[in-house]
């Protein structure tokens, strides 16, 4: 598969129609991954600041475990979402290497 690069869009050009197809899907692939991280990081800021308020409630300090456990499973939310953003980023970055020549030595 070969990266297209699209510089200047006032130029006309005749570009493969199957390359740009593909070219497209994979930005959008990598913005939804973007977008995918940023709505974890906002879950996780979602729990950080109600573990937040849960701890600042004085008259019921038997709520403060839950204030404790929305903290946890904040970092774990952060955690998941930087891991599977890495994951997912590898992933593409391996798909857009251009290929070896193992073909061309079997033909």
């Amino acid at each position: 598969m070969r990266r297209v690069k699209l510089s200047n869009p006032f130029k006309t050009r005749i570009i493969d129609e199957k390359l740009i197809r593909e070219h497209l899907a994979l930005e959008r692939t990598k913005l939804a991954n973007e977008r995918t991280l940023l709505a974890y990081i906002r879950a996780s800021l979602y729990l950080l600041i109600g573990g937040l308020a849960l701890l600042q409630i004085k008259e019921y300090p038997e709520l403060h475990w839950l204030g404790y456990g929305a903290f946890s499973v904040s970092i774990i939310f952060l955690s998941v979402g930087i891991m599977r953003y890495i994951h997912l980023n590898r992933k593409l970055t391996r798909l857009l290497r251009p290929e070896t020549t193992s073909e061309n030595n079997e033909s």
